[in-house]
């Protein structure tokens, strides 16, 4: 592979801040000999002023600079073959939740209350020992148990992580993060209240688990820098940050500090909104310091609670549970359309969480009434007669792929007598709902491949594919996935591209062939990102 330089430019450093980022500093880049995944039609395609100038078919090279008006390149990239696709977004992230995975105790893994305290008893050990010891006053924070899947025997309770912690303060939170697990010495401090399974759920853990760190101090700053550096190096150009923080303030100081890796759409809650229209803000201001990178944009609304914590509203009591629960509304229908007016009168879009069938009809309610615009949320149980409401709404099903496989055991544990269809991808689609994919890290990882791989195999192990009729072609899951982009570069875009050592339509034959859908799955997972282009810098590059 050649990169070759054709006047003062060279491929950024990934790692540091750029001053490219402003774009009254971006070069002119040509990027030759790229292949379009549609049809393998070798093209050039040029960014200038921020933007896709210019995309040609190669055979049309020597004519085009005969004439062309376009404005000779700082820099020309041979693609050499490589397949050139938008931008890749992730659609509902919790940044600074999922940095804290690139640093913190991660319990996904654990199969039981038992084994996690294990793993939380050895990461105490480890950190004591370790050269900068462990502060005894300090916050040990943990990420991601997933108690849905453990025996009725083998569930969180007090006395063990007490036993295991003792005075040390310990707060762990589960991979939906619609729950904790904490130990006395942290009830204490956070003032919540435990009973003898040591959990705290919904709002209440919400608010508790905010006050748990520093979200930018200087360690917090390092997991970030990792987490955007390792999204670049996925073809991650974007990400809609619903962190449960003050995100205005955060994305400010990271900017500040050069974290410009990624455009980010910031989310703002309920509890935060009515202050943030006082304070002048409005959907779609510009972050200071971003350099257009980064804008206020959403309201990030939590209408019920999750499946995994056995709390997301439905309309059919939860199987297996006793005393029978249908779970729970986080807001009144009436809360949620007060919060959904304030954020259409001052020019925020919605993003608003709903699983459970019932908690969906209430939001889709709450739009139909208040004519607010934007995207349901996860939209995991959906009545038919709803997925059709979707369009005449004109709202977007954003939804995290993934969490249909994560989630299938916990479906037939919990969800098995419910009419709703789950995770009704196909139907969404096939009735004319948009899909913008996500991750919801850190509940997922945050990797735009392994979401489209749920999307179009629905496994990630020797299964068999979970509800194969709601598989969804490769296409459509790469078009889900740049952010209304398509799948292949357009003039007028912004200047976010990705270059591929393999064509990811490929993966849709491989769905007829003798390869097995598990195989198959793990080659799109897999997909190997040469390059991600964001706002006309190379954030990541392997040329």
């Amino acid at each position: 592979m050649r990169v070759i330089m054709m006047t003062m430019t060279t491929l950024s450093n990934p790692g540091t801040p750029s001053a490219q980022s402003n774009p009254n500093s971006t070069p002119v880049i040509r990027i030759e000999n790229a292949r379009l995944v549609e049809n393998d039609r070798p093209v050039d395609v040029t960014v200038a002023n921020g933007v896709v100038a210019d995309v040609s078919p190669v055979a049309d090279r020597e004519i085009r600079s005969s004439y062309s008006d376009l404005p000779v390149p700082d820099e020309v990239v041979n693609a050499d073959g490589r397949w050139i696709i938008p931008g890749l977004w992730d659609g509902h992230t919790h940044f600074t939740q999922w940095s804290a995975t690139f640093g913190r105790l991660d319990l996904l893994s654990a199969t039981s209350a038992s084994e996690a305290m294990v793993m939380l008893r050895d990461y105490l050990d480890a950190r004591r020992k370790s050269p900068e010891g462990l502060d005894s006053d300090a916050f040990v924070v943990g990420m991601r148990f997933r108690h849905s899947l453990w025996s009725d025997f083998e569930q969180p309770t007090l006395a063990a992580i007490d036993a295991v912690s003792g005075d040390q303060p310990v707060a762990l939170s589960s991979a939906d993060m619609h729950c904790g697990w904490v130990n006395s010495a942290a009830a204490r401090r956070l003032g919540v209240h435990v009973g003898e399974s040591g959990l705290v759920g919904e709002l209440e853990w919400f608010d508790a688990y905010c006050r748990l760190d520093d979200a930018n101090g200087a360690e917090q700053l390092r997991m970030i820098r990792a987490a955007e550096q390792d999204a670049a190096s996925k073809g991650v150009v974007g990400i809609c940050d619903y962190e449960m923080a003050d995100t205005i303030s955060q994305w400010t100081a990271r900017f500040a500090a050069g974290l410009d890796l990624l455009r980010v759409r910031a989310g703002v809650y309920p509890e935060r909104i009515e202050q943030a229209v006082a304070d002048g803000w409005r959907g779609g201001s510009e972050i200071p310091g971003s350099h257009g990178l980064a804008h206020a944009t959403t309201l990030k609304l939590i209408s019920d609670g999750s499946l995994n914590t056995r709390s997301a509203y439905c309309s059919q009591p939860y199987s297996n549970i006793t005393p029978e629960t249908h779970g729970v509304l986080s807001y009144s229908p009436e809360q949620i359309e007060h919060y959904m007016t304030v954020a259409k009168n001052n020019g925020f879009d919605v993003a608003c969480h709903a699983i459970g069938d019932a908690a969906n009809a209430v939001v889709l309610d709450a739009f139909a009434r208040t004519g607010a615009h934007g995207a349901v949320e996860h939209a995991q149980q959906l009545r038919p007669n709803d997925v059709e409401r979707f369009v005449a709404l004109g709202l977007t099903a954003s939804v995290q792929p993934q969490h249909a496989v994560d989630d299938r055991d916990v479906v037939s544990r919990y969800w098995a007598g419910m009419s709703a269809i789950p995770f009704p991808y196909r139907t969404l689609h096939d009735t004319g709902v948009p899909l913008r994919f996500g991750s919801d890290a850190p509940v997922a990882v945050l990797d735009p491949w392994v979401a489209m791989s749920a999307a179009v195999y629905r496994t990630d192990d020797d299964r068999d594919a979970y509800q194969p009729e709601q598989r969804l072609d490769v296409r459509t899951a790469l078009a889900s996935s740049t952010f209304g982009h398509g799948i292949a570069p357009q003039t007028g875009a912004p200047a976010d591209l990705v270059l591929l050592d393999r064509n990811p339509l490929a993966a849709d034959s491989a769905v007829d062939s003798a390869t097995s859908a598990s195989e198959a799955a793990a080659t799109l997972r897999a997909m190997p990102v040469a390059a991600t282009l964001c706002a006309s810098r190379w954030t990541h590059t392997t040329l």
